[in-house]
């Protein structure tokens, strides 16, 4: 046993949600035991959650798999690594090669992103596959928010942030970052953020039909009624240009379409939207008259935004406004980071567009969407046969749940029992990855290096940190970024190839590309001599080292000697800040015409939808989602410090709802929506605006054949249940999940 003489510390990124703050381990022999925050770290300066805090029993959790699981006569048995990719390699591609690459599906879960195998390879695993059936976490997220950005913008990925740090006025709509600690905003202590806003003077308005931690906070909280965000603020933006509000500032040659956005929310009056939105007139009003009048502000939208039936208009608009008030792409506004892995920042110019629709899903014909299909249409493809190409046949899961994170889990769990071969890359045995045939289980977070590729395209101060692993690879183990080469290799076709090949062909293919670029400060010099330049320890470390030295920041392979590479970072374990955020435009555009493209046909072709729903008026009761300040997601249930106390999976409803329906607190209750119901203790609560019950989202852990001891022992339920799939959002295929109609009543009568 490890005794205290063997305590050291080391440093860590934490990957359990999108804050990325910095964490000081504490390490005794191999165990963590404990986690504070870096005080020195560059970006979150010695902030921490209490998911960070948890790391050790994160990290440790006894029910995390150890070795792969092969399925043997029915049941899943523990098996070598090397016979469970023989068994992924004999499982897919006989379906590849018998049906076409879009019979194999891919799903990825939100997890992906908070690690760096997860960044690296399955892009490679997907170009190499060239399947259409990609199906991942985003639509039921910020799909919305891509599509927007990508029409706005030309690239799907330019999503500007809240400039948190020297803003005056920020208005918050279906976020609270108290809670979740932000989201397409990644920013460590958020909560202290907001705090320095108003200490230095700064208003906060949150729009949200909850009162939540974030909104008690706020100078102006507006109970707006959910699924409406989009009327709203399309009548902040009447208002703008109604009283000539409206000032661009410096992007005025930058943007066109302007006249045409004026006459498009022409019909979105303050009065004729007020009913809808239950929010009066004057109220919206005010809005658009203090986001204007502040001297800096930026509005920032979220998931209680997007998860809607106008997400992506609600999406838009939400940069619209920042546009009509000059506060996009300015300090204080909302600006465009530049992460240090990012691509060499091309010459400003027309580019190649966003285009929707390019394919569509077999059954129900829904258009792709940034090369993704709904993850709501994952259950009918697999189980609906049409005359329109294969269904899928196969399924590729990493670090997915959709049993519980898509909606209508009851028949995308029957359809999984159907597939022909399943593979999951998952740590635990969970309500999805129980359905594969093989499991492939990644090292615990403290075996693995960080670097954060997602999250530093959306921080709001560009910096750059990277750590290797706390602790050594545990025996036995093979580390998350073997695995997905393996796996790579195994579904294409190269079983059996050494998985060191995958990171060098996309080495040389990255800088085969980049010698050949007129704006790359490696062009016309010889690939292979900057590949034999690369330093790290391993294909990935090179990998991140390439995408160093080709960065806005690279040196450029000795081109900019000042510049970023892997060894300075390696030097710098607490990070390099690089700045706060700059202003960008025009560079990152890539519309066609060059231009910001303020009214593009596709949103124009969605608002007499958005017109139509000025006229409707929920009769009953509709149901939001909410978040956890210790969980994110389905991932944290399985640890005992992160659940209990506030973090329960209860039905929040208002007193006087509660009162007319005979519910008192703590009362069962049964929740119905057009997917099915389920059951759950009520919590009534004047934090909720009446008409609205809340559901927390990740629950459900109920289900035979996990292997999630203490999820098990407080299942909750799976709101996503109460969902049939059928509502989207038809721009982004983002799924529904808020403002949906649903009937409750005590468990003993019928709703």
């Amino acid at each position: 046993m490890s005794t205290t003489t063997d305590s050291r510390t080391a440093l860590r990124i934490c990957p359990l949600c999108e804050a990325t703050c910095g964490l000081t381990l504490t390490i005794e022999g191999t165990r963590v035991t404990g986690a504070r925050g870096d005080r020195a770290d560059v970006f979150s300066q010695g902030f921490i959650c209490p998911k960070g805090a948890s790391f050790g029993a994160v990290d440790a959790d006894p029910d995390r798999l150890r070795t792969p699981l092969v399925r043997k006569d029915g049941e899943l048995r523990e098996a070598t690594w090397e016979e469970a990719f023989d068994a992924v390699a004999a499982g897919l591609r006989p379906v590849v090669e018998t049906y076409g690459p879009h019979a194999l599906g891919v799903v990825l879960g939100n997890p992906n992103v908070h690690t760096m195998a997860g960044a690296l390879y399955p892009p490679v695993l997907l170009g190499a596959l060239g399947t259409r059936s990609l199906f991942t976490a985003s639509t039921v997220d910020q799909m919305p928010k891509h599509v927007s950005s990508g029409l706005l913008y030309g690239d799907a990925h330019a999503i500007p942030v809240p400039d948190l740090d020297r803003t005056d006025h920020l208005l918050l709509i279906g976020a609270n970052p108290l809670e979740s600690n932000g989201s397409l905003c990644t920013a460590p202590d958020f909560p202290g953020k907001l705090r320095a806003l108003k200490a230095r003077g700064g208003t906060l308005t949150v729009i949200d039909p909850r009162r939540t931690r974030t909104a008690k906070l706020a100078d102006r909280h507006v109970a707006i009624r959910p699924g409406t965000d989009a009327l709203l603020l399309a009548a902040m933006a009447y208002v703008l240009f109604e009283e000539k509000l409206t000032d661009l500032g410096e992007l005025a040659e930058l943007v066109q379409g302007l006249g045409e956005l004026s006459d498009a929310v022409r019909d979105f009056t303050p009065e004729a939207v007020a009913e809808a939105c239950d929010v009066d007139a004057g109220t919206i009003r005010a809005l658009a008259r203090e986001l204007a009048a502040a001297p800096t502000a930026a509005v920032y939208g979220r998931i209680g935004s997007c998860t809607v039936p106008h997400g992506t208009l609600a999406s838009w608009l939400v940069d619209v406004l920042n546009i009509l008030t000059g506060n996009l792409d300015r300090a204080g506004g909302a600006l465009f980071p530049q992460a240090a892995t990012d691509k060499t920042p091309r010459p400003a110019g027309p580019g190649r567009g966003f285009a929707l629709g390019r394919w569509h899903s077999r059954v129900s014909r829904h258009p792709e969407a940034k090369g993704e299909l709904p993850i709501a249409a994952l259950a009918e493809e697999i189980d609906t046969a049409t005359t329109e190409g294969e269904p899928v046949r196969a399924l590729i899961a990493i670090a997915a749940n959709p049993v519980l994170s898509a909606p209508d889990g009851d028949r995308l769990d029957k359809a999984l029992d159907s597939l022909d071969f399943m593979v999951s890359v998952d740590p635990y045995l969970n309500e999805t990855s129980r359905h594969a045939h093989v499991v492939l289980p990644p090292p615990p977070p403290s075996q693995s290096p960080h670097h954060d590729f997602a999250f530093n395209t959306l921080a709001v101060r560009n910096q750059v940190r990277y750590t290797r692993a706390a602790v050594p690879l545990e025996p036995g183990r093979m580390a998350e970024t073997e695995i997905l080469a393996r796996l790579v290799l195994a579904a294409t076709g190269m079983h059996g190839t050494e998985p060191s090949a995958v990171d060098a062909m996309v080495i040389d293919q990255t800088l085969g590309k980049a010698v050949k670029e007129p704006h790359s400060p490696v062009h016309g010099r010889d690939p292979r001599e900057l590949a034999a330049a690369l330093t790290g320890d391993n294909g990935p470390e090179r990998r991140l080292d390439m995408m160093l030295r080709l960065g806005p920041y690279g040196d450029g392979f000795g081109v900019r000697p000042e510049g970023l590479n892997l060894d300075k970072l390696l030097d710098q374990p607490h990070g390099i800040d690089l700045g706060p955020l700059q202003p960008r435009l025009p560079q990152p555009l890539k519309t066609r015409s060059g231009r910001v493209e303020l009214l593009p046909q596709p949103i124009a072709d969605d608002l007499p939808r958005l017109r139509d729903a000025l006229r409707r008026r929920p009769d009953g009761l509709v149901l939001v989602g909410r978040r956890h300040l210790r969980s994110n997601n389905s991932w944290m249930h399985n640890i005992p410090a992160l659940t209990g106390g506030t973090n329960r999976c209860t039905l929040h409803l208002h007193p006087d709802d509660a009162a007319r329906l005979g519910i008192a607190d703590g009362d069962s209750v049964r929740i119905k929506g057009a997917g099915g119901e389920v059951t759950a203790p009520a919590e009534v609560t004047d934090g909720i605006r009446r008409g609205v019950v809340s559901l927390p989202h990740g629950w459900g852990h109920d289900r035979p054949g996990t292997r999630m001891r203490h999820a098990a022992t407080e299942p909750g339920v799976n709101v996503n249940q109460l969902l049939d799939g059928s509502l989207l959002d038809p721009l982004s295929g983002n799924a529904v999940l808020n403002g949906i109609p649903v009937e409750v009543a005590p468990t003993g009568t019928t709703p």
